[in-house]
């Protein structure tokens, strides 16, 4: 038997990857994944059900840059960490999450940039998508003045 039939090719995965919509929503992401992985999870790129357009190390490795760069400081990390294995952001009508609420806020808007130039995040984009969906904006009122004059006329 030759070299050439023992060997079989893995197949390559075609999907495209679907980016997140938003900061917190790949937050939430790398927090579950980095629970599996400390768990004992071994992770295969392109296996999910959703295929992303990252690994977790991704999102840690732009965690790490922002902290020492000194744009996160620990307390951003510590807040992001702890509602993060909550799954839920810190809510500001309570009267203690509020100042976790802010750090909250300023990390996901210092974080989201850079998520948006790796392409992990979807940019924000000022058209809408479907074009179609403020018809109305556009629309003529009836005038019934207008159809009296005309059936007048005939």
């Amino acid at each position: 038997m030759s070299d050439k039939h023992k060997y079989t090719p893995k197949p390559s995965v075609t999907t495209k990857s679907v980016p997140f919509e938003n900061a917190v929503e790949a937050w939430f992401w790398f927090i579950l994944a980095q629970q599996a992985r400390n768990d004992g999870a071994r992770f295969v790129s392109g296996l999910g059900i959703t295929p992303r357009p990252c690994e977790p190390s991704d999102i840690l490795n732009i965690l790490n840059r922002l902290y020492r760069d000194r744009r996160l400081t620990m307390d951003h990390l510590l807040v992001l960490r702890h509602y993060g294995r909550r799954q839920m952001p810190p809510d500001p009508r309570r009267s203690k999450e509020v100042r976790a609420h802010k750090l909250w806020k300023e990390a996901l808007e210092r974080l989201e940039p850079a998520l948006v130039r790796k392409n992990i995040v979807r940019g924000k984009t000022l058209s809408t998508p479907h074009p179609n969906k403020f018809w109305a904006h556009g629309a003529v009122v009836y005038d019934q003045t207008q159809k009296m004059e005309v059936c007048c006329e005939q």
